[in-house]
């Protein structure tokens, strides 16, 4: 069985240093995505559609991964991937402190190998498993590039990400590079941590910001 090491392949995008932010250029990559809002009053943790929205990202991206596993002719096994998030707002500026206005698109990577039609017969085995649902049908697969980028590890709760992106912005200024988080780019997490299991200090979340050179 063909193995395919995604975690090393892609370290440099999923491991970042803690404590040196960096520069990268991220190439462009296929995702499993999908696309919602936070309601109203609510935030990330709270709101029961981006809830069924990573179930059912997760449930899609697991039987994939099954079904390359257990096919009788090239099988080919790899982990799946964290997931993502990318942030921002329709209307206004994004306040990393202010949720309730966010829209995102969750997301996860999936390897080349995988086409519109496996990814098409996945749905319809997590259709026939756990039956239909608005999220499930809301899925899609596509390619995504984000490039130049600035990241960094952020370790800790949520609630301490504004202090981590200030040292982002200050790295920014220092290197003649504008945030372009806004109308043409999306904050964007990658979530290492369980949060229903990980202790708040010690959860893990890589930060990426898309900057222009001024």
């Amino acid at each position: 069985m063909k193995v395919l090491d995604l975690k090393k392949q892609f370290k440099y995008l999923y491991q970042p240093s803690a404590k040196k932010i960096e520069t990268v250029q991220v190439p462009n990559l296929q995702f499993a995505m999908i696309d919602g809002a936070i309601e109203k009053g609510s935030e990330p943790g709270k709101s029961p559609s981006f809830a069924e929205a990573t179930q059912a990202l997760y449930a899609l991206s697991y039987t994939l991964k099954f079904m390359l596993k257990k096919r009788k002719t090239n099988a080919i096994d790899y982990p799946v991937m964290a997931l993502e998030g990318l942030w921002g707002v329709e209307d206004g500026f994004f306040d990393i402190t202010v949720k309730d206005n966010w829209v995102y698109t969750l997301m996860i990577m999936q390897p080349e190998l995988i086409t519109k039609e496996i990814f098409e017969e996945a749905r319809e085995q997590v259709r026939k498993k756990k039956g239909d649902s608005e999220m499930l049908s809301k899925l899609k697969l596509a390619h995504f590039e984000e490039g130049l980028c600035v990241q960094v590890m952020h370790i800790g709760p949520y609630a301490t990400e504004p202090a981590t992106i200030d040292r982002m912005k200050e790295f920014m200024a220092e290197n003649g590079l504008k945030d372009n988080v806004g109308p043409n780019g999306k904050h964007h997490e990658i979530y290492l941590s369980d949060p229903r299991k990980a202790a708040p200090d010690k959860m893990k979340t890589v930060l990426r910001h898309p900057v222009i050179k001024k």
